[in-house]
């Protein structure tokens, strides 16, 4: 039997509360992993989402003398995708961000739904399967790495013609992402958004500021993994 009930008939408002507890202690689980990673789709956001998914998969099977509970299902899928397409961010067709986000919501909503109808144990095990495949996705394998790039958005100015191609050479690149350039008190200003496999951390960034007179700034954009 796919559905458990732990309490007996006469507590089952209590059944249902314990539902939504599980959902949102699964919630949780899956947000903490996120969070750590300093993603958006935190720990609240995961938490929210599935209390409101356990929430509407209660009151579509129990809450109406006729009811429908797949259809209601269905709506609360919908929904989700409204809050997933609001986490993708566009970049003049070029770089899409949020993507891993707004799934890791959808199947939030998901496993959630799955513990308020009662499917405890299939619940628990998805949870414990999507952790186990994230810890493994970023576990430090050349498979991995080869397909990762950086994201970075520098500015710099040109105190010679050949800059550009100076910039390519220091980041193992043959073309820019963005380029955009100004000039500001008579001098060129260029703004560029790039992406390479050289591993950039903070020390990274602060000694090639550093090194580099004519680096303005740079910042490395979090990718979305």
């Amino acid at each position: 039997m796919l559905v458990i009930e732990l309490l007996p008939e006469n507590l089952f408002w209590l059944e249902c509360i314990l539902r939504v507890l599980f959902a949102i202690v699964l919630g949780f689980a899956l947000g903490v992993e996120r969070q750590l990673r300093l993603k958006v789709a935190g720990i609240r956001i995961h938490v929210v989402v599935a209390a409101g998914s356990a929430l509407f998969t209660i009151v579509s099977k129990y809450g109406f003398a006729v009811s429908d509970g797949a259809r209601v299902a269905a709506q609360v899928v919908s929904g989700i995708g409204f809050i997933g397409a609001g986490m993708i961010m566009h970049r003049q067709n070029v770089a899409v961000h949020g993507l891993t986000s707004a799934a890791g919501i959808w199947l939030t909503a998901a496993i959630a739904m799955t513990a308020g109808s009662g499917m405890y144990h299939i619940a628990l095990g998805a949870t414990i399967l999507i952790i186990l495949v994230q810890l493994f996705l970023h576990l430090p394998l050349r498979l991995f790495k080869e397909k990762h790039y950086n994201e970075i958005r520098i500015t710099f100015k040109s105190p010679t013609e050949d800059c550009p191609q100076t910039i390519k050479d220091l980041f193992e690149i043959t073309s820019f992402t963005q380029f955009k350039v100004d000039r500001v008190d008579g001098e060129l200003i260029y703004y560029a958004v790039i992406h390479t496999r050289m591993q950039v951390d903070a020390t990274f960034i602060r000694n090639t500021v550093n090194d580099y007179g004519y680096i303005i700034s740079l910042e490395k954009v979090e990718s979305d993994r």
